[in-house]
């Protein structure tokens, strides 16, 4: 395959991978006052609901995603990644009409379930670039992401102003629309000689982390992951509580420092990361970037003022260069016939930490934070923190058992 069809190829998954994230993004604004509607409920009791609705999200990423890969790998990845966001515009349609509470969580179930379609994405990096390019189209695909992360909250906040399921109309249509440009633009990545018959028994959670774990160093990998993953919940979990807590931010200030650490990450996964892996190469890429981490998560949990809750993101968006570089590192290990298997495996392992990781996370700080006994609100940052550095520690374990891939 040419290099100019490989990257016009690449790019527009990294298209699809936007337009998944801005559907995402664009009902984040109104989820609550949608819920508030269906439900009567006051504000504390929808955030419970809307809890178990990013509960389901994750449950179904987590179980679908092995297979999802696993049919990408049977199939190829251009079906697979048509018909997912196909479905998941009709799923957007759903939720904007869902009259009761039982269709809106029947929408959420069949999102985890499209959702898993990022296995097959990334999939598609393995199938057409060169091992040595790889980290840097992951890197691009998770700064598309970041990408329609940001914009996709900031038109759903702003569409929400006119009627509040109208966000969900619009990420239909764009879910749609975009399946139907694919399947005029997008070319097939994996070659029928290249697939693999699919097995139930290998596509699903276990099945797929078990037959990772036969090569040892992946397992080490999808570990390492596993504990970054989990750190970083912190931020997703607690961030706008804590800082209404402790610095009095407005919704506005909670919304603009989000953006912000969205858009540095889709800066330096999609221009940073390839560069430095060149540079440097992924092994000292992955374990430089996770050591910006630590002081960043210190920051957040000493924060003496709003400036180093700033400084924390200016610092820990660097970080954002490792997992595309252990990609790369897991992808070079793992037979061309298996990539969809091997990130739907990544898939999941992120899936565990989305289910765990709030609870986790929203205890430790409800613990710390409530005015009886020891108070320290920052104390989930400072848990993040002793969990990254197990992971530091783990990597720099694995690095020195990997041996290196002849270019």
């Amino acid at each position: 395959m040419s290099k100019d069809r490989s990257m016009s190829i690449l790019l527009f998954v990294g298209f699809i991978v936007f337009i998944d994230m801005v559907g995402i993004g664009l009902i984040i604004p109104v989820m609550p006052e949608l819920l508030e509607q269906l439900t009567g409920e006051s504000a504390d009791r929808t955030a419970e609901i809307g809890g178990w609705l990013m509960f389901a999200y994750a449950v179904m990423q987590f179980l679908f995603a092995p297979i999802i890969g696993g049919l990408s790998d049977r199939f190829g990845r251009r079906p697979i990644l048509l018909v997912t966001l196909f479905l998941l515009g009709i799923d957007y349609a759903i939720m904007a009409w869902a009259p009761t509470l039982v269709w809106l969580f029947a929408g959420r179930i069949l999102s985890g379930i499209m959702g898993a379609s990022w296995a097959a994405a990334n999939s598609c990096v393995a199938d057409v670039a060169t091992a040595k390019d790889r980290g840097k189209f992951f890197g691009i695909l998770g700064g598309a992401g970041a990408s329609g992360f940001v914009i996709g909250p900031a038109i759903g906040g702003l569409l929400g102003t006119v009627d509040v399921r109208l966000p969900f109309i619009v990420a239909a249509v764009l879910a749609v629309v975009g399946a139907v440009i694919g399947y005029s633009v997008l070319k097939e990545t994996l070659p029928p000689q290249r697939r693999r018959s699919f097995s139930i028994g290998r596509a699903n959670p276990l099945g797929s982390i078990l037959q990772m774990a036969k090569t040892p160093v992946v397992l080490g990998f999808l570990i390492v992951i596993f504990l970054i993953q989990l750190a970083a919940q912190s931020q997703l979990t607690i961030w706008a509580y804590y800082n209404r807590l402790v610095f009095s931010w407005s919704e506005m200030e909670i919304g603009l420092s989000v953006a912000l650490f969205g858009l540095l990450l889709a800066v330096v996964q999609g221009g940073l990361t390839g560069k430095v892996i060149e540079r440097i190469g992924p092994n000292r890429t992955s374990f430089l970037g996770l050591l910006f981490g630590v002081p960043a998560y210190l920051l957040f949990a000493f924060a003496p003022g709003s400036w180093a809750m700033i400084l924390g993101i200016l610092v820990g968006c660097v970080t954002g260069i490792s997992f595309p570089a252990i990609q790369q590192m897991m992808s070079e290990r793992i037979g061309e016939d298996a990539q969809g298997e091997l990130q739907g495996a990544v898939a999941s392992m992120i899936s565990i930490t989305s289910i765990i990781g709030p609870v986790m996370m929203s205890q430790t700080f409800g613990r710390f934070a409530d005015g009886t006994g020891l108070y320290f609100p920052g104390a989930a940052y400072l848990l993040a923190t002793v969990i990254l550095l197990l992971g530091i520690g783990l990597l720099k374990w694995n690095l020195a058992q990997t041996k290196p891939i002849p270019s």
